[in-house]
């Protein structure tokens, strides 16, 4: 049914919106491994809702609960349980779609999919089901600290604000220091005010979150139909609002010559074999090369908007339908340590699966 996602190192996920809580099982993470809980915590602290006023209000202290794979602070090889409870759901707020189809929402698909489905907040359709990847997440990150894999994510446009240079340009020590989660100030300042702007018009604006991950050894992702930038983008277009990804030089890319896009292999000054550019993204055959892995991820405008709008109920007839309740006016950056969680999970996957490969 899709609620498992990687191979080796498995997560499965479950629960609802305004249900109990939600949680989810990792399976196939190796013994031994030291897991921080406060690192956990710090990650979930991140998404979590009500963080300040460019977020969502709902007040979820979203504390995790570790309810078994660990023992004296190592893993046991044996499944691990975190459970997230839920403490401030609102139900009512979502009486009046019980009959009817929010528009870009996934009320029909869930019906025409179903017969059926949990009104509430969106049910199991609702992105607070990605505060239990995120707990995984960091569980995954802790295992690829062991190999020397770190992972960042920046919000680099919101609507049509765009950071003016890449990744390397930029000092990613600041992601954390605004509430947009951009590591260039003054752009940042902008996109705050943009956010703003569409709250205050009870309307909601979309961006671009720009991923990067240092430190990735050659030979991660098989060559078909796992190769790494295909299971990246699986993992990170399952993500809410979604709408597009950019692996490595993307759609850019397509503007040069061969001559211009290919990155020119030579050996370093410590025998290592590299690329002098790395408009691969790092990787080459769906094969990590040892570069740099680099992406873009695109969100939409989130869809509850406070703004009446025609649409249709159960029965098809025409209604006039508002949103109500607490949604965040731009997803952004709560979605930066998603985007983390997911690029985590999908490399300590596959660095695992790499093990395997040979004698």
């Amino acid at each position: 049914m899709s609620n498992t996602f990687g191979t080796l190192f498995r997560i499965t996920t479950f629960g609802e919106s305004h249900g109990t809580g939600i949680g989810v099982i990792i399976d196939g993470c190796p013994a031994g491994l030291a897991v921080d809980a406060a690192h956990i915590q710090a990650a979930l602290d991140r998404r979590r809702p009500g963080q300040s006023d460019l977020t969502t209000p709902r007040n979820e202290a979203d504390r995790v609960q570790i309810q078994s794979g660990l023992f004296e602070g190592l893993t046991t090889g044996t499944p691990i349980s975190l459970f997230i409870p839920n403490a401030d759901q609102r139900s009512d707020d979502y009486s009046h779609i019980a009959q009817a189809y929010r528009p870009s929402h996934a009320d029909y698909t869930y019906d025409a999919k179903y017969g059926r489905r949990d009104h509430r907040g969106g049910g199991r359709s609702s992105a607070r089901e990605t505060a239990a990847r995120v707990a995984a997440g960091a569980v995954a990150a802790q295992l690829l600290a062991h190999f020397g894999v770190r992972v960042q994510a920046y919000v680099s446009a919101v609507g049509e604000i765009e950071v003016p240079v890449g990744y390397k340009e930029l000092d990613l020590g600041l992601i954390d220091t605004n509430l947009v989660r951009c590591p260039d100030p003054a752009t940042a300042a902008r996109m705050e005010d943009r956010i703003r702007a569409a709250r205050d018009a009870h309307d909601t604006v979309g961006g671009v979150i720009t991923g990067v991950a240092t430190g990735v050894p050659a030979g991660l992702g098989e060559p078909v139909f796992d190769k790494l930038p295909a299971v990246l983008g699986h993992a990170l277009l399952s993500i809410n609002a979604v709408k597009g990804f950019e692996f490595g030089s993307g759609f850019e890319g397509t503007k040069l010559a061969g001559s211009q896009h290919n990155d020119e292999f030579y050996t370093d000054e410590a025998g290592r074999i590299a690329t002098r550019t790395n408009r691969s993204g790092g990787s080459q055959g769906g094969i990590s090369n040892g570069q740099d892995v680099y992406f873009r991820v695109a969100f939409k405008p989130v869809a509850t908007i406070l703004q009446p709008q025609p649409t249709v109920n159960q029965a098809g007839e025409a209604v006039t339908l508002a949103g109500r309740g607490r949604h965040d006016p731009c997803v952004l950056p709560r979605a930066v340590p998603i985007v983390e969680a997911m690029t985590h999970l999908v490399l300590a996957d596959l660095l695992l699966r790499a093990r395997s490969n040979k004698l």
